[in-house]
């Protein structure tokens, strides 16, 4: 039987190499348009689509292998005396290696000023009818769309004069994930051109960016994968300038410290452990803020991870420096922070490109059997439709506290209660099964600084209770969605203990 190997790639890594090798093994090249050129300018022959099917390219290149002569070499079964008669019949060749891979649809969307005309364009189609036919037929061709796999092709093929099937069927199914996801990005596109706010189904895919050790006990397997045109202002495209490898929990936390720092624009600081805040803190300066935020649990910090919105300079990392730390965010690091703090072999530190800005995705949470999309919660005061139940209008200090609070109170599990003043966080009571339960410790936490402090809430009071605790504890200013049945025994107690209390019609559940 003539052998006989189809390559038409975009990605002409090491193709050059990978089609010499098959020529010394006796294969006979067929190709098309760029890589075919490419080829036959290093010296190698080559037979062009159109030699084989005997029928020119039309439609600017549109339809050139959508042909019997190349989908009959692809789809047939060796050795199945039907299939070689009819083979023989038609004068077509069987074709035991494919090598291709697709037009750059990801690339092309992500140029900021992509037409619709060039992303339609980029949409392949004679591309993944070849790898789905060779994939599907894999008991007999050998396909390949990843140039990482040409050697292990190649080293069969010499060793054997074929691949083995457990090769031929690891490589096909990595086809069918290769043409899935560039499936799904179109789908996403396409979706997003039109509008469809809930299609009928959601296809996504993702890329995978580490194996972890174990997921968030040593039992439990885990990956971390990144989404292709995902967020760049995100822990999945963080650079790691130092430390060991980051673990399932780290990642979880360290998106965690991200989201809530991306609340501030002055210098900011965040702590975080278990998924929560436990310190958060502003400043004139990134040191300023860091000290307020380790001031605000300097116990809860130990072990924890670090987010901030400015350069950490020389004297914030010898501050970072003094403390157990699991990775430290920012937007960039000065060489003398560097040097400091990698003193710490352990120690991540992870740069995020702030100047990125947000980017509107859905938030995906996986549940046994299903899953949940929702937008995510960008909701901020700007947006609220403010109320003042009380008699007494907060004072200009106590907005200023009222606001931080506000900020981070939507970032802590529900129920959630945040004690805060103008510039830091004094206590927070996070992920209790009754509200009154985190306001009691997060004034616990804030103990004598809670007087003249302000409290901020996710949810509404289903009663006046956690109105008293706050009064009882000296606060002087609350925060919260208002909207229950009760709430003018909320107003009215706030109004008994001289309480500013602001409604902002908006929760902030987070589970």
């Amino acid at each position: 039987m003539k052998k006989r190997a189809l390559i038409s790639v975009s990605d002409k890594n090491g193709v050059s190499e990978f089609a010499k090798e098959l020529i010394n093994l006796g294969f006979e090249i067929v190709s098309t348009g760029g890589t075919k050129k490419m080829l036959q300018e290093q010296g190698l022959p080559v037979l062009s689509v159109t030699d084989v099917t005997g029928f020119p390219e039309i439609l600017e290149g549109r339809v050139k292998t959508l042909n019997p002569f190349i989908h009959g070499g692809l789809l047939a079964k060796h050795g199945e005396a039907d299939h070689q008669k009819q083979l023989e019949e038609h004068g077509i060749d069987p074709i035991q290696v494919v090598c291709v891979n697709l037009y750059p649809f990801q690339q092309t969307i992500e140029k900021p000023d992509v037409t619709v005309e060039d992303a339609i364009e980029n949409i392949d189609i004679g591309g993944p009818a070849m790898l789905r036919a060779s994939a599907k037929n894999h008991q007999f061709v050998t396909v390949v769309v990843d140039p990482v796999d040409y050697e292990t092709v190649l080293a069969e093929l010499k060793a054997d004069g074929e691949t083995t099937l457990e090769t031929r069927r690891k490589l096909a199914a990595k086809v069918f994930r290769h043409t899935a996801a560039y499936d799904a990005l179109i789908a996403e596109y396409m979706t997003n051109l039109a509008q469809e706010e809930n299609p009928e189904k959601l296809t996504v895919t993702y890329e995978l960016k580490q194996s972890l050790r174990y997921g968030e006990n040593p039992h439990q397997k885990a990956s971390f994968y990144k989404k292709p045109l995902g967020s760049k202002f995100s822990i999945a495209y963080a650079d790691q300038l130092h430390g060991k490898e980051l673990s399932y929990n780290n990642i979880n936390d360290a998106d965690a410290a991200l989201q809530i720092v991306k609340e501030f624009t002055e210098p900011a600081a965040v702590a975080v452990k278990h998924m929560n805040p436990c310190g958060v803190g502003t400043g004139k300066t990134v040191f300023e803020a860091f000290e307020k935020a380790f001031a605000a649990d300097p116990v809860s910090i130990f072990g924890g991870i670090i987010a901030l919105n400015q350069e950490v300079d020389a004297e914030t990392a010898r501050k970072l420096h003094e403390i157990f730390l699991e990775i430290i965010i920012a937007p960039s690091f000065s060489k003398e922070a560097i040097e400091v703090l990698t003193s710490k072999k352990n120690l991540r530190l992870l740069t995020i490109p702030f100047e990125q800005g947000q980017k509107v995705e859905r938030k995906m949470t996986t549940i046994e059997g299903g899953l949940l999309v929702q937008d995510q919660d960008r909701y901020s005061l700007e947006d609220a439709n403010i109320t003042i139940p009380t008699k007494r209008q907060p004072t200009d200090a106590e907005w200023e506290a009222l606001k931080l609070g506000w900020k981070v109170v939507k970032h802590v599990k529900s129920n959630a209660i945040v004690v805060s003043d103008k510039d830091m966080t004094l206590g927070i009571g996070a992920g209790q099964m009754n509200r009154v339960g985190s306001a009691e410790i997060a004034l616990k936490q804030a103990g004598a600084k809670a007087e003249g402090a302000a409290l901020a809430s996710d949810a509404f009071f289903p009663m006046d209770d956690t109105v008293e605790a706050a009064a009882k504890a000296g606060i002087t200013a609350i925060i919260q969605p208002g909207g229950s049945i009760r709430d003018a025994d909320s107003i009215k107690k706030a109004d008994e203990y001289g309480i500013a209390m602001v409604f902002t019609g908006v929760r902030h559940f987070k589970h």
